[in-house]
């Protein structure tokens, strides 16, 4: 049973334990994005580097959560820094992999098009190979924040600044009340799901050369991005 007038009363604690959640997870996604998208790079050029890279990012990715915050304590103490970077750690496996197939997704004929086009190294990338890679680039990023605000809830164990909507599961749990536990359950559910949404809508921004009508001959055009060339 709900007892809903302990939520009526809490709706200012639960807003701002939201905005708490949606900070902690998007410095998280923000951070581990760089670092993926600088690590995929790197992959791309240096392909002998790829297994090394993903393996150890794999690896990460298996510590479990509470082991690597009880380490941390002991290091960084009850800090920010305590409470992110085990949320980056899991999103490296996710971006990086995704990353790097999405570049890996570009048709050899667009590109080897592009070269004979005259299209510089940079000028390749920015214009194609970066755009047609948006969509696997974002379904990593929606897995990505999805996860990540899940575990958000988690450093709710370092204690009250760091816990997010977690705050009320841990409390709830400690003092067997369902009202509080659904109080932190249920927001989170509806954040990671809005995030998803949103990541959604800017992937159709972004990529509106994937919604182009077929062509004459009823095949589907492959639209460049950037310069507006259809190919094929």
């Amino acid at each position: 049973m709900i007892d809903w007038s302990w939520v009526g009363d809490h709706l200012g604690a639960v807003l701002s334990r939201t905005i708490q959640h949606l900070e902690l997870a998007a410095l998280a996604v923000s951070v581990g994005f760089a670092i993926s998208f600088a690590l995929a790079l790197l992959a791309i050029s240096r392909r002998p580097t790829y297994p090394l890279i993903s393996g150890l990012a794999g690896i990460l990715y298996t510590i479990p959560s509470l082991a690597v915050f009880a380490t941390l304590v002991s290091i960084t103490g009850l800090t920010i820094q305590t409470a992110e970077i085990p949320l980056i750690m899991y999103t490296l496996v996710i971006l990086v992999r995704n990353i790097v197939a999405g570049f890996e997704a570009a048709p050899a004929d667009v590109l080897d098009a592009a070269n004979g086009m005259g299209y510089s190294r940079w000028r390749r990338f920015r214009a194609i190979e970066l755009p047609l890679a948006v969509p696997l680039i974002v379904a990593g990023l929606r897995l990505a924040s999805v996860s990540t605000i899940g575990l958000v809830t988690v450093s709710a164990t370092l204690g009250d600044a760091f816990g997010g909507l977690g705050f009320f599961i841990l409390e709830g749990y400690n003092r067997n009340f369902p009202t509080e536990i659904l109080t932190g359950a249920v927001p989170s559910i509806l954040l990671a799901v809005a995030v998803d949404v949103v990541f959604v809508q800017v992937q159709h921004r972004l990529t509106p050369w994937i919604a182009a009508e077929p062509g004459q001959d009823g095949g589907a055009e492959r639209l460049v991005p950037g310069d507006g060339l259809a190919l094929g």
